[in-house]
């Protein structure tokens, strides 16, 4: 007897397989399924500032018409809010307390300077008021027996002399031989022709005569200076030294004023 002839594929056929082992599908590739952790809500930014300028600047329009205290207000709600907008915060509440604070700010200014204005006004009209009071003038009336005796009183009374104006040359000369006098302990002869000469202060005899009679100096205090100049530089004799100081050619003092200051060397 013969057996069917299977093709070359057994006795199972050329598609059947093995119940018992894997697909080729479930095997080549698993699946698998991921898990995202939960997340959490929304975090909410900050908006302390932004609420501290809307606080801050509602105060400040309420005290907007108080002097200067208004103005410190609006600007502390100012800076709040400018500070709460670059942070990214609440950007209505931080506009809402800068436009608060700067009206307040405004207000409190303008308010100060309008009492400022009052003020001076009302200082300046105070003293006019007061000229006008103080410059009434007052009448007086003079009873007919005081006017009577008031008369000869005034009558009586001489008027006194005017004290002539010295002029302005001979108070230069006067200031000129002072000075002559102080520093260089000249003689009175001596400062005089220094007043009148050509080479010197070229005053008139006049106004160097005025100078003269007037200077307050110590003549023999200035022969006495000149001799211990004469003798501490010079080395000069007594003899000579009275020489110098009455010489015509030299210092031109009295004999008495020499005498004086060569007895007075040793001083």
């Amino acid at each position: 007897m013969s057996t069917p002839d299977t093709g070359g594929y057994g006795a199972q056929g050329p598609y059947q397989t093995d119940p018992n082992q894997p697909s080729a599908e479930t095997t080549a590739y698993p699946t698998t399924t991921a898990t995202l952790p939960p997340q959490g809500p929304p975090v909410k930014k900050a908006a302390g500032l932004a609420i501290a300028a809307l606080v801050v600047g509602i105060g400040a329009f309420l005290f907007g018409l108080v002097p200067v205290f208004g103005a410190l207000v609006g600007i502390a709600a100012v800076v709040l809010g400018v500070l709460a907008v670059r942070k990214q915060q609440s950007k209505g509440m931080a506009v809402t307390g800068i436009v608060l604070g700067a009206i307040a700010v405004v207000s409190s200014l303008a308010m100060a300077f309008g009492l400022g204005a009052i003020m001076s006004g009302a200082s300046d009209d105070a003293p006019v008021a007061a000229a006008v009071e103080t410059s009434a003038p007052v009448e007086e009336v003079a009873s007919p027996a005081a006017s009577e005796t008031s008369e000869p009183a005034q009558e009586a009374q001489a008027p006194e002399p005017v004290a002539p104006a010295v002029p302005v040359e001979y108070a230069s000369a006067l200031i000129q031989a002072e000075s002559y006098s102080s520093m260089l302990n000249m003689s009175k002869a001596g400062i005089y022709d220094q007043l009148v000469s050509e080479y010197g202060g070229q005053f008139t005899p006049e106004a160097a005569q005025y100078a003269i009679d007037t200077i307050q100096a110590d003549w023999n205090a200035n022969a006495l200076a000149k001799a211990k100049s004469y003798q501490e530089t010079m080395a000069m004799s007594p003899e000579a030294i009275r020489d110098q100081l009455t010489s015509e050619y030299g210092e031109k003092f009295t004999p008495e004023e020499a005498d004086y200051a060569v007895q007075n060397l040793g001083s």
